[in-house]
């Protein structure tokens, strides 16, 4: 089907490279859940009996390897979360926990961004998240693995360091919810799509990111992300 003519050029299809191929993997939606390591949750002043939590970033937000990533507007605290990321290419609602892998094409490294101070602000008024993670560039993410070549780690350490220095550090078998588990409850509540991707959750550490940090964050037998906070450029 042609597309009909637009009033402003379009913008680029956000697009993960995957390893050892030239195809790329478009990427639809951008599910994260929260509170799903049991110390990260007691890091933050919660209660790690309870549920874990899905928020959403725009796909306009993914950001490469290698990337430089400019500090954020409206922000003075401003935070870094490593987690393994799932990709689909297979879609559904009320996906049983057991055929859930199915629908995984691979998987990555991602780091989810935060305005720490925006988050508490919104936490304490009862608002959504947006403002703290749904900003521009806020989705930096590592180049996707196939399954069919790694299998589905649910295992193996995951860790962020910042200019060396090591900041987090835990293992996929400390997840609450394991990615099956994710995977079932996102699609009762949404219809998931090929394209989508879900960041897992993130270990304790946490911590702020000022410009000129060189970040590297990682998980065992998938993948390291790098990359640079810099100054915001002027408009």
């Amino acid at each position: 089907m042609d597309t009909p003519p637009t009033i402003f050029p379009l913008w680029e299809l956000p697009m993960l490279p995957i390893a050892g191929r030239a195809e790329r993997f478009p990427v639809h939606r951008i599910f994260c859940i929260g509170r799903n390591y049991a110390e990260h949750v007691r890091e933050m002043g919660n209660d790690p009996a309870g549920k874990p939590i899905f928020f959403t970033k725009p796909s306009s937000s993914l950001r490469h390897n290698g990337d430089q990533i400019p500090y954020p507007l409206a922000t003075e605290n401003f935070h870094h979360e490593v987690e393994l990321v799932v990709a689909l290419d297979k879609g559904g609602t009320n996906i049983p926990i057991e055929q859930a892998q199915d629908h995984i094409y691979g998987y990555a490294v991602g780091v989810d961004l935060t305005r720490r101070d925006l988050q508490e602000v919104a936490k304490t008024k009862g608002q959504p998240w947006d403002a703290s993670k749904a900003f521009d560039d806020s989705a930096p993410c590592s180049e996707l693995h196939e399954a069919r070549q790694i299998g589905h780690p649910s295992r193996g350490a995951i860790w962020l360091s910042v200019n060396g220095e090591m900041r987090q550090q835990g293992n996929l078998n400390q997840l609450i919810w394991n990615v099956p588990e994710i995977i079932s409850a996102l699609s009762q509540s949404f219809h998931l799509q090929a394209g989508d991707l879900i960041f897992t959750g993130t270990p304790s550490g946490v911590g702020p990111l000022e410009i000129g940090d060189q970040v590297e964050a990682a998980v065992e037998g998938i993948s390291v992300l790098r990359f640079e906070i810099v100054e915001v450029a002027d408009a």
